[in-house]
């Protein structure tokens, strides 16, 4: 792990250390610090496979002004392990983001973000948590953008009410995203999950690869979890309008 801190430090410096402005990041949707402006709408389309499981998403954000964006999608996914019977749609996903602290105001040049958001009506048949039936969640992002790399922190706690899946959980998600030359980004990050009921306990390592054409991005995703040691690909097509 040591290594791979050092790696992405490197990397970062290579990258470029000049504070990136507004414009230059406007339409880099990758970034987990993207924030939308007022009235443009991002179209997330993904397609991931893991564990004998395909899911398919679709997500919308809106800008309703320079620093509240807000969010809603839904997912569904197929089992290919028939007696699972892990197959249906996940509750819609109502969420925003709310930019509390601009970069701009502080000569850390740390911006800050709260995350907030509710999912309603999932498949019952389906046991991870984002398939419950109500589920709420909050959280706080702190990060920096560079012209060559963004770094931020995330902590998202989770409250699940459902009959046979009732807990919550807290997320821990560092993240590192690098624009490189010709339009590709490269993103490096983990999440690490603790829930009050250790089955759902996780830590994934994340990576994604994506190509920025002009107000349109197409990228691949791969992650890998330690306590099941599963893995996973994926791809998405981010369309800015």
């Amino acid at each position: 792990m040591k290594k791979l801190l050092y790696g992405v430090v490197g990397f970062s410096l290579l990258c470029g250390s000049a504070y990136a402005d507004d414009e230059f990041l406007m339409a880099d949707t990758s970034d987990p610090l993207y924030m939308l402006q007022q009235d443009h709408l991002l179209s997330t389309t993904s397609v991931d496979y893991g564990n004998d499981i395909l899911r398919l998403g679709q997500s919308f954000t809106y800008g309703l002004n320079d620093r509240l964006n807000v969010n809603a999608n839904v997912h569904y996914q197929f089992d290919f392990v028939h007696h699972r019977r892990e197959r249906g749609f996940s509750s819609i996903e109502l969420a925003g983001t709310y930019r509390a602290g601009l970069a701009d105001d502080n000569s850390a040049r740390v911006s800050s973000d709260v995350l907030f958001g509710a999912r309603f009506a999932g498949n019952r048949h389906v046991r991870e948590p984002d398939f419950a039936k109500s589920t709420y969640f909050a959280g706080l992002r702190v990060g920096r953008q560079w012209a060559g790399v963004s770094l931020s922190g995330t902590v998202k706690s989770t409250w699940v009410f459902d009959d046979t899946r009732g807990m919550s959980y807290i997320d821990f998600m560092p993240d590192a995203y690098f624009r490189m030359v010709d339009g590709w980004r490269l993103g490096v990050g983990a999440t690490i999950r603790v829930a009050t009921n250790p089955d759902f306990d996780k830590e994934w390592l994340r990576f994604k690869l994506a190509r920025q054409f002009g107000r349109t991005q197409y990228a691949a995703t791969y992650s890998y979890e330690y306590e099941r040691e599963e893995s996973a690909v994926g791809m998405y097509l981010n369309i800015l309008f």
